[in-house]
């Protein structure tokens, strides 16, 4: 009997070390298989292999970032610096002054135009200026108050319709001593400096009221529309400021406007920029890409574009210095763009993280090795 139990004990206790080790076996081989795979995303370097990759580390940092907003722009005149030539009552072009892009002076000659409702006002205009001129001569007593008003009058009504068919005072004072065949001829002239943009009619041509002949302006500052999406609603405040690139070349550009409709055929909303053009390298009908620039409200991180890779899964990370120097892949969420920059999400500040090198760091994870010198 007592063999017997003890028979079942040794048995037993033959079980419960095989039970034991076998436990420990699938333990050990456990650990071994999490340190496997906490290894497989974690690549080491020696600071010479570092060196040779031309690995970069930096501290991620909360900070505000500059944000680019694009859009497409084109120059515009400055419509407050320019002046629209047209004629005030119909008439026949006879003679051009000055050439589509030459720049003018004010008081400078435009066109010469022809009229026959000038010429009639002409007309009586003399013959009011003769009756004004003679009763102004006539002796005390000969004349009435009533005469004398009403020649006054009808003097400065004719005298006016010709300034408000555009003829200049030099103008009107020639027309009591010039010959009855120039009657009806008058220039119209400058009324500002700048450039000639556009020219819009030939000699002999007939040209109604009112229908722009020319367009002056100063092209020392102009105008730019740059069109915004209508998604875009961002709000862009007068005064800031905006870089324009026209031709290789750029420029500094202020917001002057703000639309506050949307454009029903572009779907658009314009924002209009004055920009100096002291060297008159810019013209009107000249496009240009518009870049507006922001600072976020409040402190992101964010690293550069390529800091960033794609994970065997398809994720983007970035690659964190652990505790033993290694470089341990961490998937990341990507925010905002900041110019070279992007926002990421889902790893705290502090951490050191590559942020030149990466991709080689990535590609010697996929391989699973490293070798500086291509053993």
């Amino acid at each position: 009997m007592y063999l017997r139990n003890f028979m079942r004990y040794a048995l037993l206790c033959v079980c419960y070390m095989t039970v034991t080790n076998i436990y420990a076996t699938e333990q050990a081989h456990n650990h071994q298989e999490n340190e496997q795979a906490e290894h497989a995303n974690e690549v080491s370097l020696t600071e010479q292999q570092q060196q040779l990759a031309n690995i970069k580390v930096e501290r991620l940092v909360l900070k505000k970032h500059k944000q680019t907003l694009y859009a497409p722009g084109e120059i515009k005149a400055n419509g407050y610096a320019s002046y629209v030539v047209s004629p005030r009552v119909d008439s026949i072009v006879l003679k051009r002054h000055a050439l589509l892009g030459q720049h003018v002076n004010k008081g400078d000659s435009l066109v010469t135009l022809f009229s026959g409702e000038v010429a009639s006002q002409q007309t009586e205009f003399r013959l009011a200026e003769a009756e004004w001129q003679r009763v102004t001569k006539m002796t005390a007593g000969t004349v009435s108050e009533k005469q004398i008003l009403t020649a006054k009058a009808e003097y400065e009504v004719a005298y006016s319709r010709l300034v408000a068919f555009g003829l200049s005072k030099q103008a009107i004072a020639q027309t009591l001593t010039i010959s009855p065949e120039k009657l009806g001829e008058y220039t119209l002239f400058a009324q500002t400096s700048g450039a000639v943009l556009t020219d819009n009619f030939a000699q002999g041509q007939r040209v109604d009221s009112g229908i722009e002949l020319m367009l002056i302006a100063d092209e020392s500052a102009l105008w730019v529309a740059a069109q915004l999406s209508v998604n875009q609603d961002r709000t862009i405040s007068n005064g800031s400021t905006a870089l324009l690139e026209v031709n290789g070349n750029r420029y500094q550009a202020r917001v002057i406007q703000e639309a506050h409709t949307i454009d029903e055929q572009t779907r658009s909303r314009t924002v209009r920029l004055e920009v100096k053009n002291t060297q008159h390298s810019l013209h009107p009908g000249m496009f240009a890409d518009v870049y507006f620039h922001f600072e976020t409200d409040q402190e992101v991180l964010a690293v550069p574009e390529n800091a960033l890779t794609r994970s065997a899964d398809g994720d983007w990370q970035l690659f964190v210095v652990d505790d033993d120097g290694g470089f341990a892949a961490h998937e990341v969420t990507l925010g905002r763009r900041f110019g070279d920059y992007r926002e990421v999400l889902g790893i705290k500040a502090g951490l050191e993280v590559v942020t030149q090198g990466a991709f080689f760091i990535a590609s010697q994870l996929a391989k699973g090795g490293f070798d500086p010198h291509n053993h």
